[in-house]
């Protein structure tokens, strides 16, 4: 591989988001890994500097590693188009559908793929935490359009849930309320149309969050996960199925559940996942024989064709 074939490419990173310090650690590591495969790669935070400045930079094209909302939302893939610069990952609509995580569920109910009861509560609307308590008996709260875990709380009784929106509710003026789910958790990840080997993600935290992600180290990863060759299948094949059903393109990841009935239900796509050497992506990729420096260039080449 030629490096030189990409011309420059601005890496996206920092942004506006909540998740900004999760990219900053994304794009750092894939502006090194790009550079070391002798790639003219350059970072560029759109928090700090005008996105028309992409042009003025003789930039070719772009890898996008900025996380949440106006980064993985869509809204920088348009503009991208408009700049008529190819870049990394899905486009306007795969993006917009897979962030927004009520769309992406009713998307999934309506293709009979399997995941968790829910509902969706909007900021000004009026609604009875104790009823909705009654009817799920315990709920995970998750801002619709966030990532890295960011606004999310379990509840399982009132007060619980009416922090759990006060809070969610600082994120995002609509809020997705899924049905919890006691049990393992993996994750799939999709790349150039193919799903790698699946991730089993353990933490003693009452379920993967931010903290369990970033924060401590007593989280454990089991890469392929410890399942039989028909459950990997399956997770393989129905998180493939989702990731085409919210038009999501190039690479990606899809998290599940499996409850104590050994049921899996999936959870959500990230079209812009988590992308340390210490990642989720990288780490699938890893297991099925990629560095994480051909990683990158593989995530790259897929805009050589737009």
């Amino acid at each position: 591989m030629n490096g030189q074939q990409f011309g420059k490419v601005a890496v996206l990173m920092g942004g506006s988001s909540a998740e900004r310090a999760v990219s900053l650690n994304s794009g750092k590591a894939v502006l090194s890994a790009l550079q070391s495969a002798g790639v003219n790669a350059y970072a560029f935070d759109p928090a700090e500097r005008n996105l028309f400045e992409l042009k003025y930079c003789n930039t070719d094209r772009v890898f996008i590693a900025l996380h949440g909302r106006g980064g993985e939302d869509g809204t920088v893939q348009g503009a991208l188009e408009f700049l008529e610069l190819p870049y990394t990952g899905s486009g306007v609509l795969g993006s917009a559908l897979a962030m927004d995580k009520v769309r992406s569920k009713e998307l999934f109910r309506a293709r009979n793929l399997p995941t968790a009861n829910f509902i969706a509560l909007e900021k000004e609307s009026s609604f009875d935490v104790g009823q909705i308590i009654h009817e799920f008996g315990a709920v995970m709260v998750k801002p619709s359009h966030e990532g890295s875990s960011i606004g999310m709380a379990k509840a399982s009784t009132s007060d619980e849930l009416t922090t759990a929106l006060e809070n969610a509710f600082k994120y995002d003026d609509i809020v997705l309320l899924e049905q919890w789910i006691s049990g393992r958790e993996f994750t799939v990840t999709i790349l150039v149309n193919e799903a790698l080997p699946v991730i089993e993600m353990v933490t003693p935290r009452s379920f993967y969050d931010y903290e369990a992600k970033y924060q401590v180290n007593s989280t454990e990863y089991f890469c392929p996960a410890n399942l039989s060759k028909k459950d990997t299948d399956f997770l393989q094949k129905i998180s493939k199925q989702a990731f085409d059903l919210v038009g999501a393109k190039g690479w990606g990841r899809v998290d599940i559940m499996q409850n104590s009935d050994n049921q899996f239900y999936i959870l959500e796509v990230n079209t812009v996942p988590g992308m340390t050497e210490k990642s989720l992506v990288p780490m699938s990729a890893k297991a099925s024989g990629l560095s994480f420096e051909g990683l990158v260039v593989n995530i790259l080449e897929q805009t050589l064709g737009k």
